[in-house]
């Protein structure tokens, strides 16, 4: 208990495995600046973008276990595990949950210039012109990456992947007509939607968002298809659970927070509060399912 209450002593470092600016980034700026109110000492973020995520979860992997160093775990950990078969680490097994934060619907973005308004259209428009639908995506393996991969298969187009350093560089080639379509999550493109400097044509939640009410589902023009992107927060294993259960605390005071929870939620997203064990679960869940895309639609990196 002492150790608990003298937590934390220093600044805290919460990594990010992508570029800043990106969905993942925004969520874990407005979480850090919560913990250092709440918890007297910095919780600086600090990307570290490269190989879908891996380099900064293998970072933490390896940190001392004395809750100083963070990751901000999200789907594109549950990818990997699947995706890339020489990893130097288990995730499961080698990262501790501590806390989910929520859920977020990605959403299927285009340039406005691009001729299609709706996904039958846009279809209809890919298989007219095979090869030359270029999707973003924030990298190899990311969680866009594979939205759009199960979008083809599911629908029987073939549309060309290129890979960034993260969502926001993504954003920013997808503004300037330099790609067509992005399978981005709603933080980081809900307000260029509704400014119309982008044009929505679904999410990839099983239901409507509750943000973008207007928006149909992708699923219900693709039957199965879903993909919901999620953060929370995981620290290197055999972290003190008295640690792990101090930050799991003020990480449901957070989402608990009147002006937090709004700002959150004007994000697109849903909140999930929960124990540690709970986020554990979405975890392996998460990790089961993308595994079955994975091999059944053969990607490979």
């Amino acid at each position: 208990m002492a150790s608990a209450q003298a937590y934390p002593s220093r600044p805290v470092r919460w990594l990010v495995g992508y570029a800043p600016g990106g969905g993942n980034d925004i969520v874990a700026r407005l979480m850090g600046q919560w913990f250092s109110e709440r918890m007297g000492q910095p919780f600086v973020i600090e990307n570290r973008p490269g190989a879908a995520t891996n380099m900064a979860a293998e970072a933490v992997v390896h940190a001392a276990p004395d809750g100083y160093t963070l990751l901000l775990v999200g789907q594109p950990n549950a990818i990997n595990a699947t995706l890339y078969e020489a990893l130097s680490f288990n995730f499961i097994r080698d990262i501790a949950p501590v806390a989910g934060l929520m859920t977020v619907p990605n959403v299927m973005v285009v340039n406005p210039s691009f001729p299609a308004k709706t996904v039958p259209e846009f279809i209809a428009y890919a298989k007219a012109n095979p090869g030359k639908i270029n999707m973003a995506s924030a990298g190899n393996g990311s969680a866009a990456h594979l939205a759009g991969e199960l979008f083809n298969s599911l629908t029987g187009i073939s549309m060309v992947h290129v890979p960034y350093r993260g969502q926001a560089p993504a954003l920013a080639d997808l503004l300037a007509g330099q790609v067509q379509v992005l399978f981005a999550t709603s933080p980081a493109s809900i307000e260029y939607v509704r400014s119309g400097k982008l044009r929505a044509l679904a999410v990839t939640t099983a239901v409507r968002a509750e943000a973008l009410p207007d928006l149909p589902c992708v699923g219900e023009f693709v039957p199965g298809y879903e993909a919901s992107a999620w953060y929370g927060i995981g620290a290197p294993q055999k972290t003190p659970a008295e640690i792990i259960e101090r930050l799991n605390k003020e990480a449901h005071a957070g989402l608990a927070d009147a002006k937090l929870k709004v700002r959150l939620a004007d994000l697109g997203g849903t909140l999930i509060p929960g124990s540690p064990a709970d986020f554990g679960k979405l975890i392996a869940d998460e990790t089961e399912k993308w595994g079955k895309v994975i091999r059944t639609a053969n990607i490979k990196l």
